[in-house]
């Protein structure tokens, strides 16, 4: 009888939980028996791993063999089980050493012929890795992509048999080279919106501080095309954040390593179901908001999406995490994402348009159903709420070009490091602590505050609110405290008008 241990990764959400592989050999009638709490997936190793070692020049132990992948109480997904399992055969059968194993993770799936293949999750793997200082073995492709950590030891191999070669000491594994850094994407140019001077200012604030945003207005107003370039004047990622988006990315097998830095811009259809907008399924994996960490979600025609839909927003919006529960396993996701929506005033679409050619026909019920798809409570947690109106099209020839985006995201860039320097996080993320700390209000202001919440009904969260884009009001002013006029015009972004 003999037995090999090697180590590989489950996945659960962003974090890889450490798996067991223990391959034991008996006496008796040839068998492959898996154990542990494997998928369909994983339960199809028993062919590939066979032909795997087999094609690579080994022999197979025809014996009693049971690989056991512990812990057994959490499921086990995906062919990335493959390698660890062909490794700790070739041990448990005596054809590989195993005092080199000590400190080795392997993750990777194996193809007939015995090549490697890619494999999700490897940020979230290598992350865990280095967190426990093991030396992670992964697919060339994968272990490219795992690099990103660089405080992971990451090795790359193409083949089982370089593996195998590694572990018997006559060859090398060499590390991935970290892909180069391109050049970001080239978003659209605020320098291409005519007029709209408020609208293009709630940008500049909601990018300045993460704050969510919502625009009405009659079509063809500029709202999509305004929100097409927040990116372009949004700060760039920290090196974390990067980190964690690209491994959220990676879960579902979409990272790509030339994107990486890049802020992720996620706009699904309005026909999307609540699971893919928050995730889940039998395997838990990350919806659209969590795919948006750390970057914008947008949300084009807002209320034509199911309102049951819209609610699971409420959670995330406040908590910055989404926490999916199924009977096997509980998932939490982070989901730190800005909120970017538009929508038209009514369905027609033409109210306040003020278009003799097209005048708006709806009822003041059917406007009052038409917006009530969004719920008070949603519109609460909305921070900044403004109307994108209809230009006519004399002052739309006449107006001015704006500011291009560069100049715009400057004072971006400015204000957001502002933020980061007093408290440590963006004034979106500011706590009702943190607000009485960092959002004070002089006795002028804590009275425009009172005749503001008495005159449009706001409740307390509505007022942090205002008092957090006040703040970031201020930073884009280079503003020490928050003054009545950076206060007055938080609360204008408070009502949306008819």
């Amino acid at each position: 009888m003999s037995l090999a241990i090697t180590y590989s990764r489950a996945l659960a959400g962003l974090h890889a939980e450490l798996v067991t592989v223990e391959v034991h050999l008996a006496n008796g009638l040839p068998a492959f028996n898996l154990v542990g709490l494997p998928d369909v997936e994983v339960r199809e190793a028993r062919d590939r791993v066979r032909a795997a070692i087999q094609t690579a020049g080994f022999e197979f132990p025809m014996r009693k063999l049971t690989v056991n992948l512990a812990p057994a109480e959490f499921p086990k997904e995906s062919g990335r089980f493959d390698l660890p399992i062909a490794i700790g055969i070739l041990v448990a059968s005596g054809q590989l050493p195993a005092e080199r194993l000590k400190g080795l993770e392997f993750a990777g799936e194996l193809g007939l012929n015995g090549d490697l293949r890619v494999v999700r999750g490897a940020l979230a793997m290598a992350m865990a890795a280095a967190r426990d200082e093991h030396t992670l073995v992964l697919p060339k492709a994968s272990a490219a992509e795992a690099a990103r950590v660089r405080s992971a030891q990451v090795l790359a191999a193409n083949t089982l048999l370089e593996v195998a070669a590694f572990i018997a000491g006559r060859h090398t594994l060499d590390s991935p080279e970290e892909s180069a850094q391109i050049e970001p994407p080239r978003y659209p140019d605020l320098l291409d919106v005519k007029g709209q001077t408020q609208a293009k200012r709630a940008l500049e604030i909601a990018a300045a501080g993460r704050h969510s945003l919502l625009m009405t207005g009659p079509p063809g107003t500029g709202k999509s095309m305004l929100a097409q370039r927040l990116p372009g004047i949004l700060p760039p990622m920290a090196e974390g954040e990067a980190i964690e988006s690209a491994a959220l990315l990676s879960l579902v097998g979409k990272f790509k390593p030339e994107m990486f830095g890049t802020r992720q811009v996620r706009a699904p259809h309005h026909t999307a179901s609540a699971v893919a907008l928050v995730g889940g399924g039998s395997d838990p994996r990350p919806g659209e908001i969590s795919l948006a960490h750390h970057g914008v979600l947008f949300l084009d025609e807002v209320v034509e999406f199911d309102r049951r839909v819209l609610e699971v927003l409420r959670e995330p919006l406040e908590s910055r995490a989404i926490n999916i529960s199924r009977a096997s396993r509980q998932v939490t996701f982070p989901s730190h994402f800005q909120l970017i929506a538009a929508m038209n005033p009514c369905p027609d679409g033409y109210l306040g348009a003020n278009l003799a050619a097209r005048p708006c026909r709806c009822t003041p019920d059917q406007i009052a159903r038409y917006r009530g798809k969004l719920s008070g409570p949603l519109l609460d947690r909305i921070d900044l709420q403004i109307t994108v109106p209809a230009l006519a099209s004399e002052s739309l020839r006449a107006a001015p070009d704006g500011e291009p985006s560069a100049a715009v995201r400057q004072r971006v860039v400015a204000a957001s490091e502002r933020q980061l320097a007093r408290q440590g996080k963006t004034n979106a993320d500011l706590s009702p602590v943190d607000i009485d700390q960092h959002c004070a209000l002089d006795e002028h202001g804590e009275q425009l505050m009172r005749q503001a919440a008495a005159r449009m009904g706001l409740s307390a969260r509505a007022q942090h609110r205002i008092c957090r884009v006040a703040r970031t009001v201020a930073d884009l002013a280079g503003a020490e405290r928050i003054g009545v006029a950076h206060l007055a015009e938080a609360i204008g972004y408070r009502r949306m008008e008819s």
